[in-house]
């Protein structure tokens, strides 16, 4: 199975924080529909069904990478 960069299941989670704060106080269907976005990406990322399940193994991903050595900055 293909794995998510560390550094984008990150991105991934702190989107998903933000998205859920967003679409609690705003409702917008905007906002809901980026959730939804972001909740799928979550899932194909972390081979899961759910949100739930997802966001388990994306911190255990997390957990065991390091960030700083895990890539090379090329350009």
């Amino acid at each position: 199975m293909l794995m998510a960069h560390p550094l984008v299941l990150k991105n991934l989670i702190e989107q998903y924080k933000t998205l859920r704060i967003l679409h609690a106080e705003e409702g917008s269907s905007e906002a809901r529909q980026r959730l939804e976005d972001i909740t799928y990406t979550l899932c194909v990322s972390t081979g899961t069904r759910d949100i739930e399940a997802a966001l388990i193994a994306a911190r255990r991903q997390l957990e065991s990478a390091d960030i700083a050595s895990d890539f090379v900055l090329t350009g």
